[in-house]
């Protein structure tokens, strides 16, 4: 066992989660970080599993939603990822958000605690070659540019990049609860979860024409910007027109303020972001909007004319690869199969997403390293989707990153009707069918890598 050695590059969530999931195996893993000596444009910290964006690992719910039944088989697994978040989290209705602090720092005390875990700290800048023994690259969207020009050669130019976007953070003693008030929507959760700050018609079209016209971060001209339509920046979405907002992270649908018996035209929330609620985040409020420009013009919404800022919003280039090209059904590099990839360098989008995919490259790794032959996880699962999106889209020359999502399942039939024909099942029964139906086989499957 003692020559059993898994390299990892990358202390991110798929890093983490796969150095744990391997060394829980018995492999000795040893975990390449390049912090504190180097930092990438968006990490502040030298904890690992540092979330850069938002603060939710999103919808709880895994009977009706795909994140949500992520969620739940990865917990069901074992997963480290999960474990933290479970163990950090904070209000935020029936979403999973956590005290992002708390929730790197555990991660980082259960890998330094690890026996099997060894970490350097180093930045990888080529990629290794088959004397460097098994490798997982998990270095994450934000590959340092040295190791991503590596791979880009290697690779063929099979490589793609997107722009992402994060959101401010505001202290919640900033916020005026005169005009403010704390709800969630539809009063889903606790009524702490989130603080909401309602506009007028007037206010919001005049909110919605600083956006549009307000200075924003200069691309280089040689820059092919695409952004990821899951997280795109509030001005851009502004752009694509005025009422865009009210139907996105501004819609005022299932609240109601305490302060006035006018409805309001538009609302902005704001989720708890850490577990002494100091901090709140500015749900879906990613932007690209220089730094002086977002405290101007967010500060016109009412209840944040005073608002303090802990952190203010930012945008960075993300890097992917072509997988279904690249990759085996064990995450392996075709051309060189002691390397695998891992998490969101590998086209997944999301923070559970990444981290599944980490817990797969390590399960794969740790057997193949036993001489043992992995079991894929079904296809009817959040697991199972994932990973084929990852090695079987069939939309390889547009291939982009994708969150989980019931849309990449295999289709469920309903019952049979009398004639022999099969009842299509539609709405909330329809989710609820695809998550009973994961959950049966996830447990098979548990039970069978254990």
């Amino acid at each position: 066992m003692e020559n059993k050695i898994l390299h990892i590059i990358g202390a991110g969530l798929a890093g983490s989660e796969a150095a744990w999931q391997a060394a829980q195996r018995g492999i000795k893993v040893i975990l390449h970080e390049m912090r504190p000596q180097n930092y990438s444009p968006a990490h502040k910290t030298d904890n690992f599993a540092e979330l850069v964006c938002s603060n939710s690992l999103r919808s709880d719910d895994y009977e009706h939603n795909a994140v949500g039944l992520m969620h739940e088989e990865m917990r069901r697994a074992g997963s480290l990822i999960m474990h933290c978040a479970d163990a950090t989290k904070v209000p935020a209705g029936g979403a999973l958000a956590v005290d992002r602090v708390a929730f790197a720092q555990m991660v980082t005390d259960k890998i330094k605690s690890h026996p099997l875990i060894e970490i350097v700290h180093e930045e990888i800048t080529t990629l290794p070659d088959e004397n460097f023994g098994d490798v997982i690259i998990a270095t994450g969207p934000l590959t340092s540019d040295k190791l991503a020009h590596d791979i880009l050669e290697f690779v063929d130019n099979q490589s793609l990049s997107f722009f992402d976007a994060i959101a401010p953070v505001v202290y919640k003693d900033s916020i005026d609860f005169s005009k403010a008030w704390y709800q969630s929507r539809y009063d889903k959760g606790d009524k702490l979860d989130y603080i909401n700050c309602p506009l007028s018609r007037e206010q919001y079209y005049a909110f919605v024409n600083e956006l549009k016209n307000g200075e924003k971060v200069e691309f280089h001209e040689w820059e092919d910007v695409h952004y990821f339509e899951g997280c795109l920046p509030i001005e851009v979405m502004a752009e694509r027109g005025d009422e865009t907002l009210t139907f996105g992270p501004m819609k005022p649908i299932g609240l109601t303020n305490p302060h006035s018996t006018e409805k309001p035209y538009a609302v902005v929330q704001l989720r708890q972001d850490n577990k002494e609620d100091t901090l709140r985040n500015m749900v879906g409020f990613q932007t690209k909007l220089k730094y002086g420009e977002q405290q101007r013009i967010f500060r016109m919404i009412p209840g944040l004319e005073n608002a303090e800022f802990a952190r203010l919003g930012g945008i960075h280039k993300n890097t992917f690869i072509k997988s279904p090209i690249l990759l085996d059904k064990y995450l392996r590099l075709k051309k060189r199969p002691n390397i695998r990839f891992a998490g969101q360098i590998t086209g997944c989008e999301g923070y559970i997403e990444s981290a599944c995919v980490g817990y797969m490259a390590g399960y794969f790794a740790a057997m193949q390293l036993l001489e043992k032959t992995p079991v894929l996880p079904p296809r009817n699962t959040a697991f199972g989707s994932m990973l084929n999106h990852l090695i079987d889209d069939t939309n390889i020359e547009d291939f982009q990153p994708m969150n989980i999502n019931f849309g990449i399942f295999p289709t469920i039939s309903g019952e049979r009707t009398a004639n022999g024909k099969f009842r299509k099942i539609k709405g909330m029964d329809r989710k609820k069918a695809y998550s009973e139906r994961a959950l049966t086989e996830i447990n098979q499957w548990i039970n069978e890598i254990k």
